[in-house]
């Protein structure tokens, strides 16, 4: 496998940018989002967005288990979809509409009738858990919304339809942006509503996403939610669906919960380490865009090769990919390198702040190989033939078995901060040799449809 076979392939670079791009386009526009929303509410003042902020740690929870129910979508969708078998897969489609449900009705019960205990967990302030709590129980509704939309734009990347899922999501989001400048200090002649605002206008986004999913899922070559759908119920069909989809919501929590960690940890070290690494956190997140829409895609372009019954072309598109998880990797290493000085000239920094960040984006310069890799192969190829279950396992070894206690011994024994923020980033290039083994194994290589 060269180079030259990859970019030879035309039909392969063609699906796959046709299915990356509008997933990357996606992931990046969510990210800047939630940039907005700190930037808005921190005009407003420091409290405000504090407490938004906290708040939305619950919907980062509600998001997990969304995303579970989206990618159980992709690796079942994707397979059936290769096979064109129409009727299964509106049965999925069904079927995660009513756990989507299901699970989002707990969250809106949870933030709208006990908001304030809910914040409690976060935070002891009265002024924080006051506007945190008025916050939430604006901003449920939107949870009883969005469970619904993420099952229509799951299923419309499974079906060739990713580039109408982005533009819904990304207008969605401008939506959001606009709206949260007006509610927020009450432009065009709306009162100012500050946190109860960003809330209010996240609420008005989900339904707008709603309402045009709805309207262009009427379309003949899109699924329609159908109320038979919703009313029937496949147990065989559940069973393989959340066997498929738990795996991946143990991994998103294990990730969740140990990414909130380091965070904690680097805050812990001072506030020159926790002001470089929110920076380095920003770029790093900008930048999986590109490889969380990479995995997205060839996820969906594998399983429905696998699904059609090609295995081997299959096998063929998981060795091309993995190649360029590497080329994006290394991509990303460059980009990283080079913005160094633009983002010191920037930022108004102390100068050992400064250091701080110009140590961790050299050493996230090394870690977005490894994470590119990682996320690339475990979350599209593997997954793409069913193999959900080894993100769960590798995640355990390698962030909880080695990284977590590497970065907890280095902080209680006065570490430098550079090192502890180093075995931070252990986990994602620890499993490097391991996601390769795996791959060559190629037990992924699965069609996990029935008749």
């Amino acid at each position: 496998m060269t180079f030259q076979n990859i970019f030879q392939d035309r039909e392969y670079n063609k699906k796959l940018l046709r299915l990356t791009f509008p997933i990357a386009l996606q992931n990046l526009l969510g990210a800047m989002v939630a940039a907005a929303d700190a930037l808005m509410l921190g005009k407003v003042n420091q409290q405000v967005m504090a407490a938004v902020s906290l708040a939305t740690q619950v919907s980062f929870i509600h998001i997990i288990v969304l995303c579970a129910i989206a990618n159980g979508i992709a690796v079942l969708g994707a397979q059936y979809w290769g096979k064109k078998d129409i009727r299964v897969l509106g049965d999925i489609f069904g079927l995660s509409v009513q756990c989507a449900v299901v699970a989002s009705l707990a969250f809106f019960a949870g933030t709208y009738f006990f908001p304030e205990k809910l914040m409690l967990l976060f935070a002891h302030d009265e002024n924080l858990v006051r506007i945190g709590a008025d916050y939430l129980r604006i901003a449920s509704w939107s949870y009883l919304i969005s469970g619904i939309s993420w099952c229509y734009l799951a299923i419309m990347r499974v079906t060739e339809h990713a580039l109408c899922s982005a533009m819904i999501s990304c207008g969605a989001v401008m939506m959001n942006i606009v709206l949260n400048a007006v509610f927020i200090f009450g432009l065009c002649g709306v009162p100012a509503m500050g946190a109860q605002g960003a809330a209010l206008a996240t609420v008005i986004a989900r339904v707008l996403e709603l309402g045009i999913c709805i309207g262009i899922c009427t379309g003949k070559t899109f699924i329609p939610l159908k109320i038979k759908m919703l009313l029937t119920f496949n147990y065989r069909l559940f069973l393989e669906f959340w066997k498929y989809s738990l795996p991946i919501l143990g991994s998103f929590m294990l990730w969740g919960v140990g990414f909130t960690a380091y965070t904690a940890l680097m805050g812990h070290m001072g506030e020159d380490a926790a002001a470089a690494n929110a920076i380095a956190a920003v770029v790093r997140d900008l930048m999986c865009c590109l490889c969380n829409g990479l995995a997205g895609g060839a996820g969906i372009l594998i399983g429905n090769e696998l699904g059609a019954g090609n295995l081997e072309r299959g096998k063929l598109y998981g060795d091309r990919t993995m190649i360029l998880s590497f080329v994006v990797g290394l991509i990303s290493t460059v980009v990283i390198l080079a913005t160094i000085p633009l983002v010191s000239s920037t930022l108004d920094m102390t100068p050992q702040a400064h250091r701080y960040m110009v140590g961790m984006f050299m050493i996230l310069s090394f870690y977005m190989i490894g994470r590119c890799v990682c996320t690339v192969v475990i979350n599209g190829i593997f997954s793409a033939g069913g193999d959900t279950l080894f993100d769960v396992y590798s995640l355990a070894v390698c962030m909880w078995g080695i990284a977590l206690p590497c970065a907890f011994a280095g902080y209680y024994l006065g570490w430098h901060v550079l090192i502890v923020y180093a075995c931070t980033c252990l986990d994602e290039v620890g499993k490097v040799p391991w996601v390769i083994w795996h791959h060559k194994r190629y037990k992924w290589v699965k069609n996990i449809t029935h008749d």
